[in-house]
């Protein structure tokens, strides 16, 4: 049914025939600059040490010079779904939200304080935003935050 053509081979191509007259032509060069030693570099002078370069007044402390961050949380705490209520006055909603040493704690509008197990500092930093403000003490804070 279908015939096969079966061809002779007629010998190399053109380009396989320049390849080999190439190849046998280089192969015992050496391509320039191997085997010489590398040359040593520009001795180049240390650049002069700089202050950083923003003022002691416009730098943010780091995370581990500060005691702890708060954030306001206005809408209803929900966890596990369970809404979070504050033990002592039974309020759900106007948190403040402290991470401190690896801990949450909530704060009601009343003042009372109480530790969230459920929540750890992963989700504090999801869920906070930029700082607007450091403070020195506890109480400047709380009153930044309307509490």
């Amino acid at each position: 049914m279908f015939h096969r053509i079966r061809r002779r081979a007629k010998g190399p191509s053109a380009a396989q025939c320049q390849f080999a007259e190439l190849s046998a032509r280089l192969q015992n060069q050496v391509p320039p600059g191997f085997g010489v030693p590398a040359v040593e570099p520009e001795r180049i002078e240390p650049a002069a040490v700089v202050d950083d370069f923003l003022p002691p007044e416009l730098r943010v402390p780091s995370h581990d010079q500060l005691d702890g961050k708060m954030m306001p949380w206005t809408q209803p705490l929900v966890l596990d779904g369970e809404v979070a209520v504050c033990a002592e006055c039974g309020s759900y909603r106007d948190w403040l939200i402290l991470s401190t040493r690896d801990q949450i704690w909530l704060r009601c509008r009343a003042g009372h304080q109480q530790q969230e197990t459920r929540l750890d500092t992963a989700w504090f930093n999801r869920n906070s935003g930029p700082a607007d403000a450091t403070h020195a003490t506890f109480e400047d804070c709380l009153r930044h935050l309307g509490h």
